[in-house]
Parts: structure tokens; C-alpha cells; sequence
């Protein structure tokens, strides 16, 4: 009910905006048509905009390379950060040989832009309409939005334009800040937002996509987030597990799955502008699958018999080459190669898994075969695609409504309960106290695998005998914490990192952050080549930043490092695969 009350009303608001936008009968070339101006729209449609343009950002659109905002029809964008980071942490697959082949210059151009020219742009244009009319709780959301999109980009960029940006005509080249200051600013930001979460006489947004316009959720998100960046700084910031710590106490943050930051897609339509979640709409077309699954994670999670595999992948058949029938050098050619020396010397799976889980190894790219109807894809968590049951059948067939799954009605997980605990986590095994480790562990892994289950009632076709029993899933979490305890060392911060991976299945911006700030796990599947090139700590900055302003020199290798990542390279820490 929520998201059809969520719809109707963005419909209405849709609706208006066109109807007063047709009003103007001159149209001012000198500003970009896809963006909000304050001509164009109040300080709602900012808030309703921003939001979603916030969520794209993190995961990008159904086409993959842009899309229309389908509140307001603002900007576009690409892959996303989150899409990135999942390829680069083994939670989804990535194409490539060779990393610095594979993230160039251009290929963030999009993420970039959408930060700057449009979130930012936007922020700055919504917030003196805000402030003249009193509206600090719009002001609040855009600043939480803010800290959120300028903390990520250092996280992905390191130093960053940030207090000369967005400044044009004034100021064309703005200067880098420091990844330091960024996040200064963004903890600020944070504490501002709060104080107008709090503001009871003002008005609330007539629209607003996250809470509804709850502020005592507002206030437990900023809080978490605040969280969040004192433990990305842990490694290199005295203070930072003291103010984590701080907030803890205060127990003011998300510790609810109820409260949980998520982005729900409506997925009520496929046509412009297309409101699925974006892994859906690439995926649930009549040709099959685009994406590869990826085998790391999903032989994972077949290995430790985890109860969430059939709500995380649909499999379109139960047969792969190589495994359940002969090998196919059509489909998947590497199922007539031996494997490569380092997967041998590692005892990493090569090539394919059994039981019709087909996908594809870290860096595997040969070329695109006729598999899309074969193909292993996303399931009914978070995407909203189709549950598990043993259907064995291709998506998106437009005679077989069976095969459409949740209709792409997913989420963008952002900031969750589960998170919160597997950060507690962290910051205990980190004091040498495994005790508590464990028991955080367990609880984060709980909270996500309720979360996931739950989405199986986006699958109004699926059989449901077919899902775990409530044994089956309290097996699986004592056996994980049973692991945990009898490991130490280096084995614990790998189980607890497998767990993190699986987890923030959906979330690659979180399990890209926890590979860099720990090191963990050391179990990755290596790259197909056995000499891939650096592994990226960093990504090198968009093209048109650095062809536009004079103030940004293109970094000339992706071995630097984030101001938090103060971790060693070297045989201890794995960053050469």
C-alpha cells in the first residue's frame, strides 16, 4: 500500500509540474532542459527530484548509460558507484583482464556530472527558496543527501571540488579539497540536518520518497551516517571509534530494519522514464540476461548452504556446460580450458558451478555467446525479479507472465540495521574482543536474511515451498558464528568479511570501502590473468573533470590512496588481484 500511495502521489506532482512548465512560452537555451531551475519548481519538486537523483547515483539506470529521473524527468545518469564497487569486490562480475583497461577516465564521467551538475547544482539553487519560506526540513534532507554524495565521491575519487564547486560563472576552475576537509564538511552537514529534522513548525515536504516524513527516522539515518564516516576514518583518526562509540550510547541511530534507508523502486513501468530497478530493467528483457552472476559469490553461498541464494539469483535453467552436461565452447568456452595456474595454486572454482548457477569468473571476457536465456540472473532481492522455485524458464517472455517476477519493484539499500551491526562488528574484532564480534555478526546477519526473505511476497507466483524453513536459516547463522569462534586471526576478519560481502549484496559501495579499510576476505576469486594490473584503491578522475578545469591533473596510476585507506600493500594484504 505504501508504494501505490507512493505512486499516485508522484503521478499527481508529475502531472503539475508538467502542466506549469507548459505555461512558459519562451525557453532559456542557456539552461540545460533536463535540470530543475527556480523558475521551474519549488522547493517540493526539488526534494522530490533530489531524492531520486540521490538513488541513481548510487545505482545508476535501467538503460546503463542514462536515463530520465522518473519524478521529474532531471538529469541522467550511469552505471552508478554501487554497480562499480560490486564489480571490483566479486558481488557481481566484472569483464576484464586488466584493471586500469577497465576503469578509465570516461567511464565515471556520468557519476561525476550527476553529482556536480545536477545533486549539488540542485541543493544550491533549492536551498535560499527553502530558507526564505522556513522549509529547514526540506534543507535538512538535501543536506543529508549532500554529505552522503560528497563523502562517496572522495571515497571513490579522493580529494574533490568541493568549496569553490559549483560556483560557475564565478568560479570555473574550483580547487580540490582534501578528502580530510570533505568529510569535515560532511559531518557538519550532518549536524546541521539533525537540527532541522527537529524543527516541528515547519512545514514538511508535500512528497517525500524515503520516510514519509518521519523525522525521528531522518534523525537515526543522519546519526548513521555520521557513524559510517567515523568508521571509514578508524585507521587514521585517534577519535573516530569514540564518536562512533559516543552514538552507540546514544541510541539514536538505524537498529531497526523498520527504519532502514532504502530507495524503493515503484517498478510500474518500462517506458521513459523507466521507474524499475535499474539491475531489473537490464536484465528482465525478452533477449535474457545482460549481467553475468558472479561465480565467487555464488559458489560461496552454495558452499556454506546459505538460505538466501534462491531469493538473490533465478536460475533460467538447472543444467550448466561442464558441470550437468557436456562442455559447450559456444556458451561458455572456457569449459574446454584447463585452469589457469594461479586458480589451480589457490584452489579457486574455475569456470563454471553446478546446479545451473551460470555465470562467469572475475575477469572473465570472452566475448558475449547466445546465453542470455541461460544465464543465472538477479532474483527478487533487491531487485525485485523473480523468486527461485525451480521454474528453470527465461525471464521477460511476453507470453509466460510467470517469468517477470516483482516486475522490478526493488530497493537501493543505503543505510540499514544490518549494516550498523556488522560495523560494530568490525570495530570489536578490530579491539581483539571476538566475543562480541560474533555476537554482532550474527545479529546483522539475522536482520538481512529477514530482509531478504521478505521480498518474496514481490513474486506473486512464487511457490513458496521452495523457500528455507526457519531451520534451515538458524543452521546456516550458527554454523557462520560457530566458524567465527573457532578461527583466529586473519580466518576470523575473513569469515566476517564473507558475511559482510553476502550481505551487502546490492550495496557495492559499502563492500568496496570494507575491502580497502580491512583487507578482507582474502578468499577472492583472483582475475582470470594471472598479472591484471593494479588493483584500483582509486579511480582515476572523469575525463571532462580534467579537461575541464585547470585545477585537476589526471592521477596516472590507481594504486593511490584514499586519505582513510592506510592500509599496506604487499603479500598481507591482497590488492594485486
Amino acid at each position: 500500500m505504501k508504494r501505490i500511495n507512493q505512486y499516485i502521489i508522484l503521478a499527481f506532482f508529475t502531472g503539475l509540474f508538467m502542466l506549469t512548465s507548459c505555461e512558459s512560452t519562451e525557453l532559456d537555451l542557456t539552461n540545460d532542459p533536463n535540470f530543475l531551475t527556480p523558475e521551474q519548481a519549488s522547493p517540493d519538486f526539488f526534494i522530490a527530484s533530489l531524492e531520486e537523483d540521490f538513488a541513481r547515483q548510487l545505482d545508476g539506470d535501467a538503460n546503463g548509460d542514462s536515463g530520465d529521473n522518473y519524478v521529474t524527468g532531471g538529469f541522467q545518469n550511469g552505471d552508478g558507484l554501487s554497480p562499480l564497487g560490486m564489480e571490483l569486490t566479486r558481488i557481481m562480475q566484472m569483464r576484464s583482464r586488466n584493471y586500469e583497461s577497465t576503469y578509465q577516465d570516461s567511464d565515471v564521467d556520468d557519476e561525476w556530472d550527476n553529482a556536480y551538475r545536477g545533486i549539488l547544482k540542485d541543493i544550491r539553487l533549492m536551498t535560499p527558496l527553502a530558507e526564505e519560506a522556513g522549509l529547514t526540513r526540506h534543507i535538512g534532507i538535501a543536506q543529508f543527501i549532500e554529505a552522503y554524495v560528497i563523502s562517496s565521491l572522495v571515497d571513490f575519487f579522493g580529494d574533490v571540488p568541493y568549496s569553490e564547486a559549483v560556483q560557475a560563472p564565478d568560479i570555473v576552475n574550483p580547487v580540490l579539497d582534501t578528502g580530510e576537509s570533505v568529510y569535515a564538511a560532511a559531518q557538519s552537514l550532518l549536524d546541521q540536518a539533525i537540527v532541522n529534522f527537529t524543527n516541528t513548525t515547519a512545514a514538511n515536504p508535500s512528497l517525500e520518497l524515503f520516510y514519509n516524513n518521519d523525522y525521528s527516522k531522518w534523525v537515526k539515518a543522519a546519526n548513521t551516517l555520521k557513524m559510517k564516516l567515523y568508521l571509514q576514518t578508524r585507521l587514521v583518526d585517534p577519535g573516530a571509534v569514540t564518536a562512533f562509540n559516543a552514538i552507540v550510547a546514544s541510541g539514536n541511530y538505524i537498529t531497526d530494519s523498520t527504519d532502514d534507508l532504502d530507495w524503493n523502486w515503484p517498478g510500474t513501468s518500462a517506458a521513459q522514464p523507466d521507474n524499475r530497478h535499474p539491475r531489473y530493467g537490464l536484465n528482465y528483457v525478452s533477449n535474457g540476461a545482460s549481467d553475468y552472476c558472479s561465480n565467487w559469490l555464488m559458489g560461496l553461498m552454495q558452499t556454506n548452504n546459505d538460505p538466501r541464494i534462491r531469493y538473490y539469483f533465478y536460475r533460467q535453467t538447472n543444467a550448466v556446460p561442464g558441470q550437468e552436461i557436456a562442455p559447450d565452447e559456444q556458451t561458455i568456452r572456457c569449459s574446454l580450458q584447463p585452469s589457469p595456474i594461479h586458480y589451480v595454486n589457490g584452489g579457486f572454482t574455475f569456470c563454471s558451478l553446478p546446479n545451473g548457477y551460470w555465470g562467469r569468473d572475475h575477469g572473465d571476457d570472452e566475448g558475449t555467446p547466445p546465453d542470455g536465456p541461460k544465464r543465472t540472473t538477479w532474483g527478487v532481492y533487491p531487485v525485485g525479479g523473480r523468486f527461485d522455485d525451480n521454474y528453470f524458464k527465461p525471464v521477460a517472455q511476453p507470453t509466460d507472465p510467470l517469468s517477470f517476477g516483482g516486475g522490478g519493484t526493488g530497493i537501493t539499500p543505503i543505510l540499514n540495521a544490518f549494516m550498523v551491526d556488522f560495523w560494530r562488528a568490525e570495530i570489536a574484532l578490530a579491539q581483539s574482543d571476538a566475543t562480541t564480534a560474533r555476537t554482532f555478526m550474527e545479529a546483522g546477519i539475522t536482520k538481512q536474511i529477514a530482509k531478504a526473505r521478505g521480498f518474496v511476497s514481490l513474486d506473486p507466483n512464487a511457490d513458496l515451498s521452495f523457500e528455507p524453513t526457519i531451520m534451515d536459516v538458524a543452521n546456516f547463522i550458527t554454523a557462520q558464528g560457530d566458524a567465527f569462534e573457532n578461527a583466529s586471526g586473519r580466518d576470523q576478519w575473513n569469515i566476517l568479511a564473507e558475511n559482510y560481502f553476502v550481505c551487502h549484496y546490492g550495496n557495492g559501495i559499502e563492500t568496496y570501502n570494507f575491502y580497502r579499510r580491512t583487507g578482507f576476505p582474502n578468499s577472492l576469486q583472483p582475475n582470470r590473468e594471472g598479472s591484471p594490473g593494479t588493483f584500483p584503491r582509486i579511480m582515476f578522475y572523469p575525463n571532462q573533470a580534467v579537461t575541464s578545469n585547470a585545477n585537476i591533473t589526471q592521477r596516472t596510476t590507481l594504486s593511490e590512496q584514499v586519505f582513510w585507506d592506510n592500509n599496506p600493500s604487499g603479500p598481507a594484504f591482497p590488492f594485486s588481484n
